[in-house]
């Protein structure tokens, strides 16, 4: 177990809502998603504080309202594969099982809604609820793909690039990007090193596709330019 999983461990646990920890604050709300009103509790946690671990039963699902979120998994030699981020309007904690199969972190200080599972089993009419827990399972077995399909990228330059541009597809620019999470996690999940990461931002910058003001602020220069590096498999939006 990493040192960061070491302290997620330490400072929640699936009973988190009734826990006096100063990672999070708790009150709650009522939102909706995909159309169906749904009763949560707002969350707000600080960078690097553990939301779940891989075991922890399922009882909740999670809506991003600011901030990023990433969902990982550590191999028994500590290693991490990072397997997404989850960025405002994100729903993320889906899982089939009665125990979540990856971890959640913080990557940034973010704000969250938590949804019981047995809310949205009473949200609406049956229609209206199929609907909803359709959506949210096709969205998320897209993404997975999506990032199935970059992990087999044969060149850490198509990955890097592709990651870019997802990034500013995502938030809807094509000038600059503010990158929340580090080079480290870039690399989990891209599966490369963090040497290959920077070095590849580098070739880029060299290119003319960005400018690299600091490590986490990214300015599209050539954005069509940097979009052939993907190796012909653009972001698609939600």
């Amino acid at each position: 177990m990493s040192a960061l999983s070491k302290h997620s461990a330490s400072t929640h646990s699936p009973t988190f809502f009734a826990s006096t920890s100063s990672s999070f604050d708790v009150s709650t709300t009522k939102d909706r998603i995909g159309g169906v009103a749904l009763a949560g509790q707002v969350l707000q946690f600080s960078q690097d504080c553990g939301i779940y671990d891989e075991g922890d039963p399922t009882r909740f699902f999670f809506k991003v309202v600011c901030g990023v979120v990433r969902t990982c998994k550590y191999r028994c030699d500590g290693r991490r594969q990072i397997d997404g981020f989850h960025e405002e309007g994100d729903v993320f904690g889906l899982e089939s099982g009665a125990t979540y199969e990856r971890s959640a972190e913080a990557v940034s200080d973010c704000t969250l809604i938590a949804y019981r599972w047995h809310g949205l089993a009473s949200a609406g009419a049956d229609e209206d609820r199929a609907a909803l827990i359709v959506a949210m399972a096709l969205k998320s077995l897209r993404r997975a793909g999506d990032h199935a399909l970059l992990l087999g990228r044969a060149t850490a330059a198509e990955k890097v690039a592709s990651f870019l541009v997802e990034i500013a597809a995502r938030r809807r620019s094509d000038g600059a990007i503010d990158l929340v999470m580090c080079r480290q996690d870039i690399a989990d999940y891209l599966a490369l090193t963090i040497e290959t990461v920077s070095r590849t931002m580098s070739q880029f910058e060299r290119k003319g596709l960005i400018a690299l003001p600091s490590a986490r602020h990214v300015v599209l220069r050539d954005f069509a330019g940097l979009a052939e590096q993907c190796g012909g498999l653009g972001p698609r939006l939600d």
